[in-house]
């Protein structure tokens, strides 16, 4: 494995081979939110970045958008001579993903979306927008916000049975730069609908049953405007998909992929 910066960013990259995973993460996620399902890839080179203003890419100039988080990531793969990629992401990533896919449509092969969306709800913007108010206040803020995702964002048996879990959400969201994670937020409650609609490509859409942002109902209405789709909603989940139920997604991943070949 290697880790380093590339175009700004901190980049892991692992595997090899002509197969190219480039996995995206959400709000309050870093690229080690991957780590539970890379067992998924098996010896395909694997791309990981932390997104702008988060983990370990905490200093930024300017505003975020979810455009130039596209941007980013395509001068990341020009940079490393990657001319097409399988996505894989989760949460805000989902957004980023389907906004790079319409935009790039020659470099996108499949993607798998993780507690999906394709833009906030309209109740949720201002609540987002609050909360990068919130996150500016400091590190005290930061730890409630922590406290308050896990609390929302996760299922009754996670809470009940997972404390690792919830350790390490509240552990990965803790630990972000309050400034960072607020452009993030910002970036987020300024999101728009990519138009998916365009798209002809292998989509697998996952979430939770107790997913309320990528909520089985919005997935739902995700899948209505592909063309190839694959949707499943895992029982016992909230929304940090990947962290709640790494064996199922393992599984989901593993059986996409091989119908496609890999």
């Amino acid at each position: 494995m290697t880790s380093s910066v590339i175009n700004g960013l901190w980049v892991e990259d692992t595997g090899l081979g002509e197969e190219v995973f480039l996995c995206i993460h959400g709000l309050g996620g870093t690229s080690n939110f991957w780590s539970p399902i890379l067992g998924a890839f098996g010896n395909y080179r694997v791309i990981r970045p932390d997104l702008a203003g988060a983990g370990r890419n905490s200093s930024v100039s300017g505003s975020l958008t979810i455009q130039g988080h596209v941007e980013s990531l395509i001068k990341i793969l020009d940079i490393l001579n990657i001319t097409k990629v399988h996505l894989v992401a989760h949460s805000m990533g989902t957004i980023i993903a389907q906004h790079l896919a319409v935009n790039y449509p020659h470099r996108v092969l499949s993607m798998s979306l993780f507690g999906p969306l394709s833009a906030p709800a309209d109740g949720a913007r201002e609540a987002t927008r609050n909360r990068a108010k919130q996150a500016r206040t400091g590190n005290a803020a930061m730890q409630e916000i922590a406290d308050a995702i896990c609390k929302a964002a996760t299922s009754s048996e996670t809470k009940n049975e997972r404390l690792v879990t919830l350790a390490l959400i509240r552990e990965s969201i803790m630990r972000q730069s309050p400034d960072g994670y607020a452009l993030n937020c910002e970036a987020l409650a300024e999101a728009e609908k990519a138009e998916i609609e365009r798209l002809d490509l292998p989509v697998l859409l996952v979430t939770g049953d107790e997913d309320g942002v990528g909520t089985p109902e919005g997935t739902q209405a995700l899948a209505h405007r592909l063309k190839n789709v694959q949707q499943f909603v895992l029982q016992g989940c909230g929304h940090w998909t990947v962290y709640e139920k790494p064996f199922e997604c393992i599984r989901l991943i593993t059986d996409f992929y091989k119908k496609l070949g890999l």
